[in-house]
């Protein structure tokens, strides 16, 4: 269990959520993280419970959504999609309608990694991930501008990855 001390001290935020978490589903939790596809068997031995306590409350975690799935996580730098970009999008409309077809539309674009609404200065932030400066201005001028209600687009180049946690696997 030392080996995830870090990731023990970042959970401790998430898990003051009113969940009622004990300990041993913390322990869990933190291990499930590291590596969903730790055996059960091995599990058990490292949160110090039988096979049988653990599965129940994977099985509890699962059923109440703070588990809602398991995953392959992908390097996108092994797929050559080195170059990131965020992108602020100001929208030249944002009624409800306008603010769902943009959603519907942003959702069919591969590269865009993720994207979020935001108040501020834009309207939507969104990460980009390309091969490189030609391919994402490819995808900014076929894919990203052509987007419903779209006003303009303002891009920020990432020069290196400071941190980057994949907190979707909770």
């Amino acid at each position: 269990m030392g080996h995830l001390l870090g990731y023990w001290n970042k959970f401790e935020a998430i898990f003051r959520m009113d969940l009622n978490l004990d300990a041993q589903d913390r322990k869990i939790l933190a291990e499930l993280t590291e590596n969903a596809r730790i055996p059960i068997a091995e599990l058990a031995r490292r949160v110090g419970l039988s096979k049988t306590p653990v599965a129940q409350r994977i099985k509890h975690l699962e059923e109440i959504g703070l588990i809602t799935g398991y995953r392959a996580i992908l390097s996108p730098l092994k797929l050559g999609l080195t170059h990131v970009t965020y992108v602020e999008v100001s929208m030249n409309d944002t009624r409800e309608h306008a603010l769902q077809q943009f959603n519907a539309a942003v959702r069919a674009i591969p590269e865009v990694e993720e994207c979020y609404m935001i108040a501020g200065s834009c309207d939507y932030l969104m990460k980009v991930r390309s091969r490189d400066m030609a391919d994402f201005r490819r995808i900014l001028a076929e894919k990203i501008s052509v987007l419903p209600h779209v006003s303009n687009t303002s891009s920020h180049v990432s020069m290196e990855a400071v941190v980057e946690q994949n907190w979707t696997a909770l």
